[in-house]
């Protein structure tokens, strides 16, 4: 498994090379005098990264190491995330964890596919939106929120691999388990409002999304994403170029200062540290946007059955699904009754409710489920469950939306390990 360098690997890196180390993690160059170095992006980097600004920033010396970043195994600015890899980041959060109706910042999953842009100094960033419009248009960060409505929306976000990790045959990628969703307050823009500044012209067709992120071979490899969607979905008016994550600048490592949100469908098209949009006359073909990247086949398969790949689709709406947050797997209670919760939601609609079983699927018993805040939020539930004496037991969750489709039982293979909805199941142990 590998690790965000902190602990005893960040010592080491600041051993072998302070000042490439000072550069690699915070964008910062050493001074001479040796203070007053830490300013600007470097400075944003730090404080984003220790989860707070630092009043004394100007008397830290040059290849100092913050405390809150020499602890293992955490990753800075985040709480309890279990890393998958560390090149590019990539780490999920455990059920348990997400028991909060809203993700706080510290407990939002990361993807990335390319490594983080060192300088995100939001007053220098600039969005260009050009291609097939009218008018083609550079904004900052200021100019979004001086030009535009500002809203602010809960989005459930999710990776298209999440549940990667039960498919059998195993499926090349990331090992998710669970824990690839959030659905943090996301504030922003409407991506609508912006296309129609700039004047779609009759022919848009697809959007194209670039972000400042470097491919993990390095830059002379090209970019490491640029997905898109269709302009209708562009349209709209939940899809966000958002600047703020729960009420202050998004956290880097989930793609601030700017990004995208395109809630309902894969977490791939809301582009990390979005620096441009193109507007394209035809379906985009970026990298991860073509081959079997984010596409299912058109049709049942076998596990471990070969698939062409002119016989893949693009994965666009994500399915219904629910998640346990409490109790977390592997409980032990010497109650007889407790309270179980969660949450589902879906990529289009709403969910309708939530079924629970103690007794592996003998009988269901229904959970009270709440309204969603907002279009694409998810929805929490709860209900208590009686248990009929002591001894092992596994609670399902099955959520249904409101077209009728419910989670299955079973994981519907593909070659690729995607949109894995099977019912989610926790261990409890009463004593």
């Amino acid at each position: 498994m590998h690790r965000f360098p902190t602990g005893k690997m960040l010592f080491d890196l600041y051993h072998q090379d302070p000042d490439e180390a000072d550069r690699l993690l915070f964008g910062r160059r050493t001074y001479p005098d040796r203070r007053g170095f830490l300013k600007n992006a470097g400075l944003a980097a730090m404080g984003a990264l220790v989860g707070a600004a630092i009043p004394f920033h100007r008397n830290i010396p040059a290849h100092f190491i913050p405390v809150a970043l020499a602890s293992e195994p955490a990753i800075p600015g985040k709480d309890g995330l279990t890393v998958l890899n560390d090149r590019p980041m990539c780490a999920e959060t455990p059920p348990h964890l997400l028991d909060d109706a809203i993700t706080p910042t510290e407990r939002h999953f990361v993807r990335n596919n390319g490594l983080m842009p060192q300088d995100l100094d939001a007053s220098r960033w600039r969005l260009a939106i050009d291609g097939l419009v009218d008018r083609p248009v550079t904004l900052g960060i200021d100019d979004l929120g001086a030009r535009f409505e500002v809203v602010t929306r809960a989005l459930a976000l999710e990776c298209a691999g999440n549940g990667r990790a039960f498919f059998d045959p195993k499926a090349d990628g990331e090992q998710w388990t669970y824990g690839a969703v959030a659905c943090s307050e996301w504030t922003g823009v409407r991506l609508s409002d912006v296309l129609t500044a700039a004047g779609l012209q009759p022919g848009a067709v697809y959007t194209a999304h670039y972000g400042a992120d470097t491919h993990v071979s390095g830059p002379e490899s090209g970019l490491p994403i640029s997905r898109g969607i269709p302009v209708t979905k562009a349209m709209d008016g939940h899809s966000l170029i958002a600047f703020a994550q729960n009420g202050q600048p998004i956290h880097p490592l989930n793609g601030g200062p700017l990004r995208l949100i395109v809630p309902g469908w894969p977490g791939s098209c809301s582009q990390k540290w979005l620096t441009r949009i193109e507007i394209r006359d035809q379906v985009h073909d970026g990298p991860k946007m073509t081959g079997t990247s984010y596409r299912l086949p058109n049709r049942s398969v076998a596990p471990g059955e070969a698939v062409d790949e002119k016989d893949f689709r693009i994965i666009e709406s994500m399915p219904v699904k629910s998640l346990i947050t409490h109790p977390a797997t592997g409980h032990r209670t010497a109650d007889d009754e407790i309270e179980v919760r969660g949450h589902a939601w879906t990529g289009e609609g709403r969910v309708d409710k939530v079924d629970l079983s103690f007794d592996f699927g003998a009988t269901w018993k229904r959970a009270s489920l709440d309204e969603p805040v907002n279009a694409y939020a998810w929805q929490n539930w709860r209900a208590s469950i009686a248990f009929p004496g002591s001894g092992y037991y596994e609670v399902w969750a099955r959520a249904t939306d409101s077209r009728g489709v419910s989670q299955p039982h079973a994981i519907a293979w593909n070659p690729r390990g995607y949109l894995n909805n099977a019912m989610h199941r926790v261990a409890v142990y009463v004593e």
